[in-house]
């Protein structure tokens, strides 16, 4: 699924429209209907409904929804936000179709004091501003949405809440922004959806298809994608009956320090529950009694030292290499780090301290092997390229940062974001809140690691890698609950993640 600009937006309906061909009032219609469907499903006729219309598009979607409740004997309200300017014809249709052919009370509000008495319980339908807006929510709309949003009531909003911009939100005027309970947005989710300042407006979102032309979704280019299952499934790679350990690749996982052995543990048994043919382990000697106890499938490379890394091992045998977790930053270790991106040439993870050293050492970053695959989260990252004011300025840093640099920036979080060199960055759709875990991120290197080590380029692995991830964390949560699962249920459910997708 893309993720479009919401000018863009504009332009794919405006082909719909001429190549369809659909009358412009009919793909409202169409887009009515779907709301009216997510809506029927979860609300009963009884529960009071308020829709406030503004005068644009949204709102012309907004007045065919209440015609379509209104006719299936819901009883909605509509109040229209009059802040002058001219509507549309097709707005004017919808308006003139709601008089004639139903009951609906039509309420036109041009002044705060015009805002109607809406109790907790009740729903409101948001269909003031759409995605077209230009500039930020002030005035009698201001005041409208400020209202909207101290009522307690349920908050639908068309699209997009109003007042939220599809992108860039640096502009914007917080307090003038409805806060939604749910967005339903079309054909398409918004890429502000995906940043988490933004979270307390979309509310839980969802994307209506209203059948835009698909000839010009596919041919349109974003730098920006969702992930799903029908990405991941063709990166998979076909298990043939006469292969063994040695076509699937031989991973070595550095890290773990004195006390810190469970990251490499963690890391190891993601690894090879992701199919790593073989995988070793170099890890400070304190640990090895650990790791081959708690996965005896992991070979032990045992450093000198008891409490750190301190010796760089010859990777020539290995296929791919992950480096960092529960490694410590101790200038022997930073070395060490050093020497392996600066004399490997081999496909490499770096997670954790590995990005803490290379955060010290920012003239290390042009060393990186091509492609390196960088696993930060928001903290981490904000030490390798500098603090942002908000998430959309992040994602213009994470870009900049991949492209300059070579390198698979795998950003963490609710939707996880990957970064190519080539410009492009795709979010993640799987994963919970219960995911948010001590040695999570572990498990996620592991996964990449074994991905890389079988042969994946650098972004097939961690695109895999982040959806199962994060599907292997959706059916821990829903088995155990999102408050108990720790990083070990990601991995014992990667298995069952592996056959999901397949299915």
């Amino acid at each position: 699924m893309k993720i479009f600009r919401s000018s863009e937006v504009k332009k794919i309906d405006e082909y719909t429209v001429k190549h369809e061909p659909v009358l412009p009032e009919d793909l409202m219609e169409r887009a009515a209907s779907k709301l009216f469907e997510w809506y029927a499903k979860r609300f009963p006729v009884a529960v009071p409904v308020y829709l406030f219309a503004g005068p644009g598009n949204n709102g012309g979607d907004g007045l065919a929804l209440a015609r379509i409740m209104a006719d299936k004997s819901y009883k909605p309200k509509v109040f229209y936000v009059d802040i002058g300017g001219s509507i549309s014809p097709v707005w004017k249709n919808k308006k003139d179709r709601l008089i004639n052919e139903t009951n609906v009370p039509f309420s036109v509000i041009k002044g705060i004091q015009d805002f109607p008495g809406i109790n907790k319980g009740e729903v409101i339908i948001d269909a003031i501003f759409g995605s077209g807006l230009t500039r930020p929510v002030e005035g009698l709309a201001g005041e409208v949405v400020s209202k909207i949003n101290h009522t307690g009531a349920t908050v639908i909003s068309v699209d997009i809440p109003s007042g939220l911009f599809g992108e860039d939100n640096s502009v914007s005027i917080p307090e003038n922004i409805i806060k939604a309970d749910y967005t339903l947005s079309f054909q398409f989710p918004k890429l502000s959806f995906m940043f988490p300042e933004n979270e307390k407006y979309t509310g839980e979102w969802a994307v209506l298809p209203i059948g835009l032309h698909q000839d010009v979704i596919n041919r349109m280019d974003t730098p920006w994608i969702f992930i799903d299952k029908d990405i991941v499934l063709p990166f998979i790679k076909k298990r043939n009956k006469f292969d063994h350990k040695g076509n699937y690749g031989h991973a070595l996982l550095t890290g773990g320090s004195y006390g810190k052995t469970g990251a490499i543990a963690l890391g190891a048994k993601a690894a090879l529950r992701t199919g790593a043919g073989l995988l070793s382990c170099h890890i400070p000697s304190s640990g090895n009694i650990i790791l081959q106890t708690y996965i005896p499938e992991a070979m032990v490379i045992n450093d000198k030292s008891d409490k750190i890394i301190t010796e760089k091992i010859v990777t020539d045998r290995y296929n791919a290499l992950g480096i960092g977790p529960g490694m410590g930053t101790e200038q022997e270790t930073q070395e060490v780090f050093h020497e392996m991106i600066k004399q490997s040439e081999k496909k490499i993870v770096i997670d954790a301290d590995g990005l803490n050293i290379l955060s010290m050492n920012k003239d290390w970053f042009f060393e990186l092997p091509h492609e390196a695959v960088l696993t930060p989260h928001p903290k981490e990252f904000e030490r390798l390229a500098g603090s942002s004011s908000d998430g959309y300025a992040r994602l213009m840093k994470q870009m900049e940062f991949a492209q300059k640099y070579k390198c698979i920036v795998v950003l963490k979080g609710a939707y996880t974001s990957v970064a190519s060199p080539g410009g492009k960055v795709w979010f993640n759709s799987s994963g919970n809140p219960g995911m948010a875990t001590a040695g999570s991120g572990d498990v996620l290197t592991g996964m990449i690691l074994s991905f890389l080590a079988q042969g994946y380029n650098a972004l097939a692995a961690a695109l895999t890698g982040v959806f199962i991830h994060g599907l292997a964390g959706d059916i821990a949560a829903e088995r155990i609950s999102g408050e108990s699962l720790i990083a070990s249920d990601i991995v014992d459910s990667v298995g069952e993640a592996f056959k999901k997708i397949r299915r």
